[in-house]
């Protein structure tokens, strides 16, 4: 088996690796292994989404490909959702089987699909794995970073709001861009992937299946020395998984839990859980004090490795089973986005609404609240209309209950509604 080249693609900068013959070999089975087991093998899919490429974006010193999906009818300074693909696959295949394009169209966010090519790995897989990718100013995530820089400056869009997904070796990439660049991403979806920096004293084999176990801290502490200057917010996470996953195991959304929860200063005890979806699939969602849905997983029952999709036209069904490791269950592509605050089609623009006993009620983000006109900003605070009672920054990150009643005379009602 020769091992994958690591030649920068032709017109990117050249990038310099010098390995020893056994990580070498090492990273050439890895390739294959998440090639055929993370992705699997594509038959020739159709190209439903137009995507535009991008070919000036930075320094690219990943070699990485961008492309964009811009929807026809994009309000001024939009979100933006990053996506990452899995190994052997492409922009135009996680585009035409994810769901996410309609979900652009429907919410109004700019989706940027990162691609990698098999000259930087020969399964075509994003380089999570090695220190020269997954740490912060180098390599693929820093590529990635210059491609949402190059979102923000060519179509205005809003640079607080900034999100990524992925799936499988793209899943991993995910956790590697949330811990590198927690200054850019407000929040990430993990699809199948891996807590960050499991290989710096492990092999991907192992973190893979059967996984590592760590304290909470100890996986905390590996995202801290990422950007160990950094003093800012963690990004909010989201972690997708299939409950019959035996290629990156089910243990890894635990352990991803375990990561980001003690980031956040969280208990690893839910604080609510719920079952979603038309296949129950289980959400444990884990609050910071103000109420924000911090950290989140989602175990989807029945299905293994690859992203959820419910193929059809309901407000909550997305996606296709087109190429393979696209799995029929859940649309986790439509619930990610309401994660992220982007969801339009319900009331409370990414939260719940709910009425009875004469009141309406609403959870959302304080931006949600605002944007559905039940709340007012001033100052960079938030304030529901009628009562004026302050709650808290205008972000996405804090979010509120809020009753209506009578119509139009809005109060907090976080510990219960009506």
């Amino acid at each position: 088996m020769s091992p994958p080249p690591f030649a920068g693609a032709a017109g990117a900068p050249p990038r310099a690796r010098v390995l020893p013959r056994f990580l070498t070999r090492l990273l050439a089975v890895v390739a294959v292994v998440l090639g055929t087991a993370l992705a699997g093998p594509l038959p020739a899919a159709r190209a439903s989404v137009t995507l535009t490429q991008v070919s000036d974006f930075g320094s690219n010193p990943g070699a990485l490909t961008m492309y964009v999906y811009r929807p026809a009818s994009l309000p001024a300074h939009p979100p933006v959702v990053v996506a990452l693909h899995g190994c052997t696959q492409n922009a135009q295949v996680y585009a035409d089987n994810s769901g996410l394009p309609q979900l652009a169209d429907r919410d109004g966010f700019l989706l940027v699909l990162a691609q990698t090519g098999s000259a930087n790995n020969a399964s075509q897989c994003f380089n999570w794995f090695q220190t020269t990718d997954n740490r912060r100013g180098q390599g693929e995530a820093l590529s990635i970073r210059q491609m949402v820089s190059q979102a923000v400056t060519a179509y205005g869009a809003d640079p607080q709001r900034v999100y990524v997904t992925g799936l499988s070796a793209g899943g991993a990439m995910t956790a590697v861009m949330l811990a590198t660049y927690p200054d850019v991403f407000s929040a990430g979806a993990v699809v199948a992937g891996l807590p960050y920096d499991c290989t710096r004293d492990n092999s991907p084999y192992t973190c893979m299946n059967p996984g590592v176990d760590l304290s909470p801290d100890a996986w905390a502490q590996r995202v801290r020395d990422a950007y160990p200057s950094y003093t800012g917010p963690w990004p909010r996470t989201a972690v997708w998984y299939g409950d019959q996953d035996t290629t990156v195991v089910p243990r890894n959304a635990t352990e991803l839990r375990d990561q980001w929860t003690a980031l956040h200063g969280l208990s690893q005890t839910p604080s609510r859980t719920a079952t979603i979806g038309p296949d129950a699939t289980r959400q444990d969602q884990y609050l910071a004090a103000d109420g924000t849905v911090a950290v989140e997983v989602d175990r989807v029952p029945g299905i293994g490795h690859g992203t959820p999709v419910d193929p059809g036209t309901g407000t909550q069904q997305c996606g296709s089973t087109g190429a393979p490791y696209f799995a029929a269950s859940i649309c986790s592509s439509y619930w990610i986005a309401r994660f992220f605050g982007l969801d339009t089609t319900d009331p409370g623009g990414g939260g719940t609404g709910g009425g009875g006993s004469g009141a309406a009620c609403w959870t959302a983000s304080n931006y949600a609240q605002v944007q559905a006109g039940r709340a007012t900003t001033s100052g960079g605070y938030t304030y529901a209309k009628g009562s004026q009672q302050n709650m808290g920054l205008y972000n996405t990150f804090v979010t509120h209950t809020l009753k209506e009643s009578p119509t139009g005379y809005y109060t907090i009602a976080d510990s219960g509604c009506p």
